[in-house]
């Protein structure tokens, strides 16, 4: 089993990666706030009957209500505050990061093994569709090495700053990956203030409202289904 926070390579081949037996995966949009625990329990479910040849490969669209998840990197000091929210240890890479309403969250259920068996690329490239998916609403969504998740450069007050739009985190068992990315369309920021995102403490998060970008939920699932063949075929 492994599990990984965004880590791209230094050299990774982005684009259609899919292997000859690959097959589009469903899709599917959950409507309302799903609570995180429904979330993996479903996903489990369905990552054991990829594996088994029984259900097909999922891209599952869904809002949590607020609450903290702490990846498998997590340290107890980055959790400053619960906010009342609910705290879940969960087996996907990565460390303490935010859900909630306003939040895209993209659970991403593949088979490897028809995809090629290589855990580094298909994170580069979960990270490669969100910057292309960004970047047809406009924002310009960069990696940093030696730093998780994706990052917009914009001015300030007090000069230059990055700030996080999107996280990764993903659990891969014999080879079936679930989990995925969030991307912050227009949550409530201050709930970010209970931890301390991705143990990162130099720099904010910011979305894409926050940017004054008016895209809504439904701009940004169509970009993400538009280009999710881009990359993974």
């Amino acid at each position: 089993m492994k599990s990984f926070g965004s880590a791209a390579p230094a050299a990774a081949a982005y684009g259609n990666t899919a292997g000859p037996l690959a097959c589009a995966p469903e899709w599917r949009t959950e409507p309302g706030l799903l609570p995180y625990d429904t979330a993996v329990a479903a996903m489990e479910e369905r990552a054991a009957a990829i594996r088994a040849g029984t259900a097909s490969e999922l891209v599952w669209l869904i809002e949590h209500p607020p609450l903290y998840t702490a990846g498998t990197s997590a340290q107890d000091g980055d959790l400053l505050d619960t906010m009342g929210f609910p705290v879940y240890r969960t087996g996907r890479g990565g460390q303490f990061t935010y859900h909630g309403p306003g939040q895209r969250v993209a659970y991403v259920m593949l088979d490897l093994k028809t995809r090629g068996e290589d855990v580094r690329a298909y994170v580069a490239n979960l990270e490669e569709w969100v910057i292309r998916s960004l970047a047809r609403l406009g924002v310009t969504a960069e990696r940093r090495e030696g730093r998780i998740g994706l990052w917009v450069a914009r001015p300030s007050l007090l000069g230059p700053r990055e700030d996080k739009i999107a996280a990764i985190g993903v659990r891969v068992r014999r080879w079936v990956t679930y989990h995925g990315v969030a991307i912050n369309l227009a949550p409530d920021l201050s709930h970010y203030n209970g931890i301390v995102p991705c143990g990162i403490r130099e720099h904010g998060v910011t979305s894409l409202a926050a940017l004054g970008n008016p895209a809504t939920m439904a701009d940004l699932d169509a970009a993400l289904k538009t280009t999710f063949s881009e990359v993974f075929g």
